[in-house]
């Protein structure tokens, strides 16, 4: 198989030639390597490539049987590899046990060949201190997004089909946006964080992929969606594979669509036309579609969301006793220090006073959409911006603003569905006119993952994007 043709497949067409025995495993892996080495030094998406790639092994069954996979350097661990968190602080550290996802993984006939860039402790966009910036296949001036930034660009590269990914407030969602992928971030307990990470980010966080088909992302929700002891969350079980969702009729839904800014400011050029275009294609299938108005009060929106940042980092004084480490500006990046400075100086009070937030604003949202079946949003409000936007590593940067920048309007229609627990995937269903990606992003009922599956599998049909490549494309190197 030449490097153009490896490029172009996802995870489910390797798998099917791995078990057809046109291609074997250690076939992908070399070319995994190949593209890897023609890539990254444009792209710096990959920290390590492992050297022993060659021998690592995953089951010889399974829907992703030997297809070349990567992991964030962020969430899932392997035991005995580096997991460095994009941070110094975590520089040499190497964990102890395998992550269910990655036991799943495994499992499922995954080669994990290495660890991808993200932001120092998945806050950010796509640059640190101690991996570099991160830049975006489809223009290098521009960030992949954060947090699972080098998993998104390395799939965008063609470097592989499929890549792990966390997030805890759009991290799997806005890369996918800006690369032009397909990122889903399930519901709240159907993948295990655990043994290690059950609990991450106030309940918020959830671990899944970066992928390029829908097809990928129904198998992958097969593979690891399931409950361990001791998780915090149990979901009910789907009633069927995911993979046979995608052979079922979708129905006729109600869809809330998303007209306008939720919170202040502009929805940027070609991404509301997106949203509208969507709804159309929605509506000429049989939908009924509405608009909807924001679902929270902006007010309550900046306190909900910083609460993520304070009580995650308030868990790194343990971290650094166990490294044997002290937390300064050795350590941490002039945004995050601050931000963890910030953290220390709240009231004991302060984690009741989240926790009773979270539950109102749960509340407030779960009221305020429970009559549509799905809803329709922009991912961001904008396609990919600059390197050093609202970059941690600013040291002239204040909290106030880059919360209120990063977050509060970056991530306005996707952080409330990591509060609330609801599913929500970002499809790569148009382009700007000068070529960059713009992600819709589908909402779900909690635990109705299926319903995503067949409504992105239709969209998929209605506006198909295999076909659109970014200017850096492993597939165009030879």
């Amino acid at each position: 198989m030449k490097l153009r043709e490896y490029a172009t497949h996802d995870a489910t067409g390797l798998a099917e030639l791995v078990n057809r025995r046109e291609i074997s495993a250690i076939e992908l892996v070399q070319l995994a390597r190949e593209a890897h080495n023609r890539m990254n030094p444009t792209i710096n998406a990959v920290v390590e490539f492992y050297d022993d790639a060659e021998s690592v092994r995953g089951a010889d069954t399974g829907p992703f049987t030997g297809v070349p996979f990567l992991r964030k350097d962020l969430g899932p661990t392997e035991a005995g590899r580096l997991q460095e968190c994009g941070s110094q602080l975590f520089v040499g550290y190497r964990p102890t046990v395998d992550s269910y996802f990655i036991q799943r993984a495994r499992a499922a006939g995954l080669r994990i060949l290495g660890r991808t860039t993200t932001p120092e402790l998945g806050i950010g966009s796509s640059e640190s201190a101690l991996c570099g910036v991160t830049r975006n296949p489809w223009n290098l001036e521009r960030t992949s997004g954060g947090s699972t930034a080098g998993s998104a660009a390395a799939v965008a590269a063609g470097i592989v089909p499929i890549a792990s990914g966390g997030d805890g407030g759009g991290s799997i969602r806005v890369p996918a946006s800006f690369c032009g992928l397909v990122g889903l971030n399930p519901s709240r307990g159907r993948v295990s964080g655990g043994p290690n990470q059950q609990d991450g980010g106030l309940s918020r966080s959830r671990t899944f992929l970066m992928c390029r088909t829908v097809r990928d992302m129904a198998a992958a929700l097969d593979v690891f969606s399931g409950a361990y002891p001791g998780d915090p969350f149990v979901i009910a079980p789907p009633e069927r594979s995911y993979v046979e969702e995608l052979h079922r009729p979708t129905g006729s839904l109600r869809v809330g669509v998303a007209m306008s800014s939720w919170v202040e400011g502009q929805v940027g050029p070609g991404v509301l036309e997106a949203v509208i275009n969507t709804a159309q294609h929605l509506e000429a299938m049989g939908h009924r579609i509405e608009e909807m108005p924001p679902p929270y009060h902006p007010a309550l929106y900046p306190e909900v969301a910083a609460a993520m940042y304070h009580m995650g980092l308030l868990t790194l004084d343990a971290t650094a006793r166990e490294l044997g480490r002290k937390i300064d500006e050795h350590t941490l990046e002039p945004v995050n220090l601050k931000l963890y400075r910030k953290s220390k100086q709240r009231p004991l009070t302060y984690a009741g006073e989240v926790f009773q937030r979270d539950r109102k604003f749960r509340a407030d949202v779960g009221e305020a959409i429970k009559d549509y079946d799905i809803l329709v949003t922009p991912t961001m409000p904008c396609t990919a911006f600059r390197h050093g936007t609202y970059s941690t590593l600013d040291e002239n940067l204040t909290v106030e603003d880059f919360l209120h920048g990063a977050d509060l309007a970056m991530h306005q229609y996707m952080h409330i569905f990591n509060v609330t627990g609801h599913p929500s995937v970002s499809l790569p269903l148009f382009q700007s006119l000068d070529g960059l990606p713009i992600g819709v992003q589908i909402v779900g009922r909690f635990g109705e993952e299926a319903t995503l599956v067949r409504i992105a599998r239709d969209l998929e049909e209605a506006i198909p994007w295999a076909a659109r490549r970014p200017p850096v494309f492993a597939g165009e190197c030879e």
